[in-house]
């Protein structure tokens, strides 16, 4: 689906767009990812139903599962929006305004990306930028299960650890509630029209 939005996108015939979504259990390895960052075996990878995939994304490995918002912005940063730096910068701050709409301060980290509380990450980014098409993007954890962490380095980063909203808030949070934040804080930073997600969230339970 990414990719088919970009190819859409560069050549005029679609949209820009923002997915949110959840994933199955993965952990993903972006370019020039150390292998080794995973510290489970194939075996345990099976027996967990965990699957690995390589991405043409920056960063090492990180982990996505159920209770994890990943977004995908696809989007063209010409004219006026062409700087890498700024757009790293930019996607923390919409993670920062949408964790704080629940009460949670993020922050950033100097000399590493993503949104951290109390030292511990709480978004990741992993973004792919071509002829100034962006793809990739963020992963918010929401209500993930922590102990998958357990089994990698995130994002080869060995001394700091890593939470999540219902952590630190000590309830479940409504998904549905989170993607209409995101989407909204998205339109806010990058001064674009992003109606809330459609039909509600998809991870929903009926």
């Amino acid at each position: 689906m990414q990719a088919r939005a970009v190819e859409r996108l560069c050549a005029g015939e679609g949209p820009e767009q923002l997915f949110l979504l959840e994933h199955p259990h993965v952990f993903t390895l972006g370019r020039g990812a150390d292998r080794a960052n995973i510290l489970a075996d194939q075996e345990r990878l099976r027996s967990l139903s965990i699957e690995v995939h390589e991405t043409g994304r920056g960063g090492d490995v990180t982990y996505h599962g159920p209770g994890q918002m990943v977004g995908y912005p696809i989007m063209n940063l010409k004219p006026d929006r062409c700087d890498v730096h700024r757009y790293v910068r930019d996607v923390e701050e919409v993670l920062i305004r949408a964790i704080g709409d629940f009460g949670v301060a993020g922050e950033r980290i100097k000399g590493l990306t993503g949104v951290w509380v109390g030292g511990e990450k709480v978004a990741a980014i992993g973004v792919r930028i071509a002829r100034w098409i962006t793809s990739h993007g963020f992963a918010l954890n929401v209500n993930t299960d922590l102990d998958y962490f357990r089994l990698i380095v995130p994002c080869g980063i060995t001394d700091k650890g890593v939470t999540s909203l219902s952590r630190l808030l000590g309830v479940k949070i409504d998904m549905s509630e989170v993607a209409s934040s995101v989407a909204r804080r998205f339109g806010e930073v990058f001064e674009r029209d992003t109606p809330g997600p459609e039909a509600g969230w998809p991870g929903r339970s009926s």
